[in-house]
């Protein structure tokens, strides 16, 4: 089998180092891989597979000889190193935002467009964690009747703010139960024993940032250029693993049966729904691992078609360096 050269860019962070994990759990073909970061991460040393791989710097020259870079690293660092990582020749599988609306940059879920793979120029990118686990929960629908409007309420965990979140969380509850103050530097406000009704800044009449990128990216995913979307991102206390209510109203009636049947046959999904026996997708069963988790399937008593469905998924995993690793898989396989 072929082996590739790969680079990690952002590899110190939580998601470049669930890529190192997910690369050596998938036996993903590397003949090299080589960890990027920014200065200060520089001489580090990070094991993987048995072997002791020292931080590099994040620099143009870094991504000479690459097949294949995996962005794990904010927007401004993408834009920063796109140009090199292309000229080089790599092919960049980027996770932050920088790329996702450019006509010209393939955004990918492998269990629901791998086709558009072939379109690349040099750029792919990964989608955002919550339009990942969702689209992936609702596209068996959408197979069986074009799914025209879905209004969302997602429920996100603190890790999806990166390292800090869960630490800040955890820190929070310790000061509280000691009867001390804890100031938020993380979020906004205080999470511990709260929920927050905001992610992302302001972007479209009110709407967050974060809660249109359902409608903009799904419309692309899925083909559905007319897709719309109504989302509210919510903060929760959870350390792992974003959950999401959605109302999902498709062309055609789909019964609860046919839905049932069509989302346990879908690749990526696993179906947990029996109320009677309390059997629901919860973010603790979904963590770390790369099914997202599906059930509370019922009939929507606003709509003639429409369907209630409850959704979890590792935002971590599934929501980020998963998805850029069998994107990566799809590459060589085409």
């Amino acid at each position: 089998m072929k082996q590739y050269k790969v680079a990690i860019l952002g590899a110190t962070g939580a998601v470049g180092r669930e890529m190192m994990k997910i690369l050596a759990e998938r036996d993903f073909p590397v003949s090299e891989l080589h960890l990027l970061a920014s200065p200060r991460s520089v001489g580090q040393k990070i094991a993987w597979k048995g072997q002791e791989l020292t931080v590099e710097l994040a620099e143009d020259k870094a991504f000479a000889g690459m097949d294949i870079v995996l962005g794990a690293a904010e927007n401004d660092i993408a834009k920063k190193f796109a140009p090199a990582i292309v000229k080089a020749g790599a092919v960049f599988v980027d996770n932050s935002s920088a790329f996702r609306m450019d006509p010209n940059v393939p955004l990918i879920v492998p269990e629901i467009n791998p086709e558009d793979v072939k379109n690349h120029k040099g750029i792919i990118s990964n989608p955002n964690c919550t339009t990942i686990v969702s689209l992936v929960a609702v596209n068996a629908l959408n197979q069986d009747s074009p799914i025209q409007s879905m209004i969302a309420s997602s429920y996100q965990a603190t890790s999806g703010a990166g390292a800090g979140g869960p630490i800040e969380l955890m820190n929070e509850v310790e000061a509280l139960r000691e009867g001390k103050s804890y100031a938020p530097k993380v979020f906004q406000y205080q999470i511990a024993y709260n929920v927050i009704p905001q992610i992302g800044g302001e972007a479209f009449d009110g709407y967050t940032s974060e809660e249109m990128k359902m409608q903009n990216e799904g419309r692309k995913i899925m083909h559905l250029p007319e897709l719309k979307v109504s989302c509210t991102c919510v903060r929760v206390p959870v350390i792992r693993s974003h959950s999401v209510s959605i109302v999902v109203r498709t062309k055609e009636k789909i019964s609860v049966e046919r839905a049932r049947e069509l989302i346990a046959g879908a690749p990526g999904c696993r179906l947990v729904d029996d109320l009677k026996n309390k059997q629901y997708p919860m973010p603790l069963d979904t963590s770390d691992q790369d099914t997202v988790f599906v059930g509370r399937i019922r009939d929507d008593l606003t709509s003639d078609n429409g369907l209630n469905i409850w959704c979890c998924g590792d935002q971590v995993r599934k929501g980020a360096a998963t998805n850029a690793v069998q994107i990566a898989e799809l590459l060589i396989e085409k």
